[in-house]
């Protein structure tokens, strides 16, 4: 046995790749054992295993899926011949111990000329591809003449068809022709039997738009038998007895053949009558069976192709969405889609979600990809501009205003005519400055301080805020109005704790931009730091990570990035498992924790009398024992000072918060 991988297709065309044993993951990042750059490719595709005796392949939630001859799969095992299509990459699997190609025979061209007695013939000329003549050619009553003219229609459409249901209503359409059918339905199965991805059902004409009813047990019998089913006479059947839409229907007789491309059911065709002078026979079946056979691929096709049409028109949109944001988690990926589809709209957009998530990065992002990307966007921070000035720099004032006004002022709402502004951190306006953005929302319009004139502007507003708004309605301290006129769209920036898989990946990024940045050399981070990194839970987010990394660089005196030069907060924290910590951090973690433990001990479990003797604020300390998860390990002693169990937690949440 020695199993390989002939890439012919893609950027790997005519490569061999022999499989080792154990995992072999694939991808376009340049980590994976087999990294393919194509843009269709995920980071992290799929993976291939190699056992003693077999070989599996099991997609890693691609983008774009996995699919092994053309079919779509999480993990399966691989024979010799298959094909895998990674992206626009086909694989061929070859195991056996043979040629990968058939020898074929030589061809020689010999160069003769062409006698007056040789037959020739034109396409429209031959009598097989036209079905009218094979009748005319056949007894006038001949069944089987009508069956051979709907097999050679049938034959001919469906390779003159690429649209799904134009297609669909011509196989039903000749079927009507040639088979007592007074209701037709094809069904084209999903991943499993339980749910059709495609439906198109027809009534034989007068039918108007009545419903066509479908036997789900009969279907899904077909489907996971792969054994067509004929019901000549239903109501004298014990077969059918127990089904009870086929009796609420009064159907007299039916029909429903499976569709089979490679040994996998596809899909089924189902007919059935409720006339009983006309009834479903054994040569209904075998004609309606070799339908089956013939629009199978067809249909499969042109299913297929309506899907690479969707998923090229997604692509292409996608690609075209530019934003400065990094990941490939599903989070992200779901924030990207969100982005994409609120982008063109003139919608109101609120962001959500803690510091340092990147809400103004999605904000650039919806300004940079909507109609306004040539006018200018404008960002105001409304927590770092104090409550007196912050009236001015948005709404501009007038001369003599107030002291210090020495001429006419723009706001920022007024530079931003026409562009997008972005309030980031509004729920710390203040209540008379939320009343005048209330005004704007609705009227697009404001005064400027000390102004009488009411000025028009044409803007987009995207507000944001680390704070739960609602709880701020809910205090008093926000406006509901204000609130609600703001909340048209809300998007939640995920935490980066949320979304661990993206850390390596911004790590990198952070690596590349620093180096360069503080003019060091690029690093590589080594096994042990990237542990710490993922294993830690940001609670100043992608913020918090950068500035994590950018230290690592400056301080770090080795050639890789190791844990020693990361901040002190991430070595606090335990190392992922699988992951050793070395002696000395191991020593060090034990030493804070017995100190920690000695000065509550001493402090009798009151943790600000605890932190006053280590030296540090309560909060830090606060921190340090979540760090080195020390809750379960404290002291139970009686607890002495002010501070409650109710003052501890609310300690607790600064703290995480503040990091």
């Amino acid at each position: 046995m020695n199993p390989r991988l002939v890439a012919f297709c893609g950027p790997l065309k005519d490569s061999t790749f022999v499989l080792p044993a154990g995992e072999v993951p694939v991808g376009r990042d340049s980590s994976n054992l087999l990294c393919v750059s194509d843009l269709s490719v995920s980071r992290r595709h799929c993976v291939f295993n190699r056992t003693d005796d077999a070989v599996t392949v099991g997609d890693l939630g691609s983008r774009n899926g996995t699919l092994v001859n053309g079919v779509p799969v999480r993990e399966t095992g691989l024979k010799h011949g298959d094909q895998v299509t990674i992206g626009d990459s086909v694989f061929l699997f070859l195991r056996d111990e043979e040629t990968d190609r058939q020898v074929l025979n030589p061809v020689e061209f010999e160069d003769d000329q062409l006698t007056r007695a040789t037959a020739q013939v034109r396409p429209q000329d031959v009598l097989y591809l036209h079905p009218e003549k094979v009748l005319r050619e056949m007894p006038v009553n001949s069944r089987m003449a009508r069956n051979l003219s709907a097999l050679l229609q049938i034959s001919r459409v469906v390779h003159s068809i690429r649209d799904l249901e134009e297609l669909q209503q011509q196989i039903l359409s000749l079927i009507f022709e040639v088979s007592p059918a007074e209701r037709g339905a094809i069904l084209l199965d999903g991943k499993d039997a339980e749910n059709f991805t495609s439906i198109f059902a027809r009534n034989r004409p007068p039918g108007g738009n009545r419903p066509v009813r479908v036997s789900r047990t009969i279907a899904l019998q077909v489907l996971k038998q792969g054994i067509a089913i004929l019901g000549g006479d239903v109501p004298n059947s014990g077969d059918f007895s127990g089904v009870e839409s086929l009796v609420a229907s009064q159907v007299r007789s039916l029909l429903c053949v499976p569709m089979i491309i490679f040994e996998h059911v596809i899909g089924c065709i189902y007919l059935d009558s409720t006339d009983p002078l006309h009834r479903f026979d054994e040569d209904h079946l075998q004609l309606i069976t070799a339908i089956a056979g013939i629009s199978a691929v067809a249909l499969e096709n042109a299913r297929r192709l309506q899907w690479l049409e969707s998923e090229n028109q997604r692509l292409i949109t996608e690609i075209n969405f530019e934003h400065s944001m990094l990941g490939e988690s599903p989070k992200m990926k779901r924030v990207y889609q969100f982005l994409n589809r609120v982008a063109p709209t003139e919608s109101t957009v609120l962001i959500g979600g803690e510091s340092g998530t990147g809400k103004e990065l999605a904000a650039r992002a919806i300004h940079r990809n909507s109609a306004r990307a040539g006018k200018p966007f404008i960002a105001i921070n409304c927590a770092a501009i104090p409550e007196g000035l912050l009236e001015s720099e948005l709404f501009g004032h007038e001369k003599g205003a107030f002291t210090g006004a020495a001429g006419q002022k723009k706001g920022r709402l007024e530079v931003a005519n026409g562009g997008t502004v972005f309030l980031d951190e509004i729920g710390e306006v203040a209540p008379a400055i939320q009343i005048k953005l209330l005004r704007v929302l609705q009227e697009r319009e404001f005064e400027r301080v000390g102004g009488t004139r009411p000025i028009k502007v044409d803007i987009r507003l995207i507000a944001a805020s680390n704070r739960n708004l609602e709880e701020s309605v809910q205090a008093g301290t926000f406006r509901r109005d204000l609130y609600f006129r703001l909340n048209v769209v809300l998007l939640k920036m995920p935490p980066l704790r949320e979304r661990r898989e993206d850390i390596p990946m911004l790590a990198r990024y952070f690596v590349a931009k620093y180096s360069k940045k503080c003019n060091v050399r690029q690093k590589q981070i080594s096994r042990e730091a990237l542990a710490r990194l993922m294993n830690y839970d940001w609670p100043g987010n992608v913020r918090e990570l950068e500035n994590a990394i950018e230290r690592a660089l400056v301080l770090g005196s080795s050639e890789v990035i190791l844990p020693e030069d990361l901040p002190e907060p991430l070595l606090e924290t335990g190392p992922a498992p699988g992951v050793t910590a070395t002696k000395y951090h191991s020593a060090l973690t034990g030493l804070k924790k017995q100190l920690i433990l000695n000065a509550l001990g001493e402090a009798q479990g009151s943790y600000t009398e605890a932190a006053r003797i280590l030296g540090v604020h309560p909060n830090y300390l606060h921190r340090l024992i979540r760090n080195l998860n020390l809750k379960g390990s404290l002291p139970t002693l009686p607890v002495r000072g002010k501070t409650s169990s109710a003052q501890i937690e609310q300690i607790d949440r600064r703290a995480s918060g503040s990091g």
